[in-house]
């Protein structure tokens, strides 16, 4: 045991920012950035929140390698560390607030996800770890694991939770669950968070799109009402503001 008195703890600028592992596939970065991006929107007013994307957990000051989830989110931190961004997720600069989920895209090269991965999140005591499985289904290692699996630990030991395409995780606040969706150019499946009701936040892609129907719709229904009036002999153009 380290007597932290006497012990230099050391800062995210004097550790290893990366382990420069490139990720197998796009999926990797883009799914937990997508989820980021969400989370922007969904709680725009908070600031006591941080989801990080491929970034090293230091959660031990005797060792150097942080463990580095595909993504993960901690409640309960500064939103910007001090006004700046983290270089990594020191423990002991964060009050020891540890991430209350982490989560991983399976590689296609598969890299101990179902197990090393998930005895390392079980041994320092990360609440949620989800797993989402692309090859699920496919040829391939695991094809026969469900699509997503989030495991809750519950009196010491991971437990899998009841939810296929969604699982609700009450002390976020939210769901995480996946669907098919068009994004930008590519229809894919991708990672959404989900209200209570079940029903998924939307992306700004989304949004922007929704935002631009209605206006096309009130343009369509101003249309119909000046047409009307134009057959009972009215001129629309003349009627005040």
């Amino acid at each position: 045991m380290v007597n932290l008195a006497h012990y230099h703890l050391p800062t995210a600028e004097e550790l290893p920012h990366s382990d420069e592992t490139p990720v197998d596939n796009e999926l990797q970065n883009d799914l937990p950035n997508f989820l980021l991006n969400l989370l922007r929107l969904i709680w725009v007013d908070r600031q006591d929140w941080f989801f990080g994307v491929d970034m090293g957990i230091y959660h031990d000051p005797e060792s150097r390698t942080p463990i580095i989830p595909d993504g993960f989110l901690s409640l309960g931190v500064e939103r910007y560390k001090g006004g700046t961004r983290r270089l990594s997720y020191v423990l002991w600069e964060e009050n020891y607030t540890m991430p209350i989920m982490a989560l991983e895209i399976v590689s296609q090269t598969y890299n101990g996800e179902y197990e090393t991965k998930l005895k390392q999140y079980h041994s320092i005591g990360i609440l949620y770890y989800v797993v989402y499985n692309p090859l699920s289904g496919k040829r391939g290692m695991h094809k026969q694991r469900q699509r997503l699996e989030v495991y809750k630990l519950i009196s010491g030991e991971y437990q899998l939770q009841s939810g296929e395409r969604m699982v609700w995780l009450p002390e976020i606040g939210l769901g995480i669950g996946y669907e098919e969706q068009s994004f930008s150019i590519w229809l894919g499946e991708w990672l959404y968070w989900y209200n209570e009701q079940g029903d998924r936040y939307q992306s700004a892609e989304e949004r922007y799109q929704s935002a631009e129907e209605l206006v096309a719709q009130e343009r369509q229904e101003k249309e119909k009402l000046a047409n009307y009036l134009r057959s009972i002999g009215i001129n629309p153009d003349e009627i005040p503001e």
